[in-house]
């Protein structure tokens, strides 16, 4: 197991400036990390940024834009240090029959959940193989083990962001670059307030997100789930035969969650 000390190492976070990137900027502040909050408005960034204990700054990025992720990560780089971590956390969810999702819907989710980690994940390398150390944390969900009828397009992008990570695991076996995909279930954010409860399924806070990456980074775990019972939940509708879990997901009640 890897153990490694935070303190004075710098990271990034996407849509750190709410919700669950802030809770991972603050967690990875409160361990001794410089951080760099990006996100669509300078504004809300340099608040989030202010508003942590220790070295930070706000920059805007759009993840959707190659060329504002680079900036973004060498302003970072620039007034904080040489990066140890990326976090890949900006995500938006579109709810609704994926038969009447509007095409720019489909395309700002794919892009954004999807594209934003392909292209940080892409940009961190380009830092971290020289190097021959760093950490990739990338966001997916329980959505990427149990599929919700009404974010059909959401689903498809964190399947997506779990198989790229475990694939990336592998790629970079012996480099000194770890990888991390961080599975949470229904966490208590703006985006989550209209979801319904499912049997078995509890709401926890954000807080709970950002401590388990800041555990993760510390000892290169490349796997979290939060909270954790979601790792079995998730794996029982995988190995359960398609017409079982699909059932189970109607009892359960989490076939409606995202209704």
């Amino acid at each position: 197991m890897v153990s490694c000390e935070l303190a004075g190492k710098t990271v990034a976070v996407t849509g750190g400036a709410r919700g669950i990137g802030l809770a991972i900027a603050r967690a990875c502040s409160d361990a001794g990390m410089s951080v760099a909050i990006g996100d669509l408005s300078a504004d809300a960034s340099a608040a989030a940024a202010r508003s942590l204990p220790g070295p930070a700054c706000g920059l805007v990025v759009d993840v959707r834009d190659r060329a504002s992720f680079a900036t973004f990560l060498d302003g970072a780089e620039a007034q904080l240090g040489p990066l140890h971590a990326v976090v890949n956390n900006a995500g938006v969810l579109r709810t609704g029959p994926f038969a009447d999702a509007s095409p720019a819907d489909v395309s700002l989710q794919v892009e954004v959940n999807l594209g934003g980690v392909l292209t940080g994940t892409q940009l961190a390398l380009e830092r971290f193989l020289p190097r021959g150390g760093g950490h990739v944390v990338n966001l997916a969900s329980t959505a990427a083990m149990v599929a919700a009828p009404q974010g059909a397009t959401y689903s498809a992008t964190k399947h997506a962001v779990l198989g790229f990570t475990r694939a990336l695991r592998g790629e970079l076996r012996g480099s000194g670059v770890l990888t991390t995909v961080v599975v949470p279930g229904v966490v208590r954010t703006g985006m989550t307030g209209g979801f319904r409860r499912a049997w078995g399924v509890r709401t926890v806070e954000p807080e709970l997100v950002g401590s388990a990456v800041v555990a993760a980074l510390r000892r290169g775990t490349p796997e979290i789930y939060v909270p954790r019972e979601v790792a079995l939940q998730g794996r029982l509708f995988t190995v359960l035969p398609a017409r079982i879990a699909d059932q189970l997901s109607r009892l359960t009640g989490a076939a409606r969650v995202m209704h």
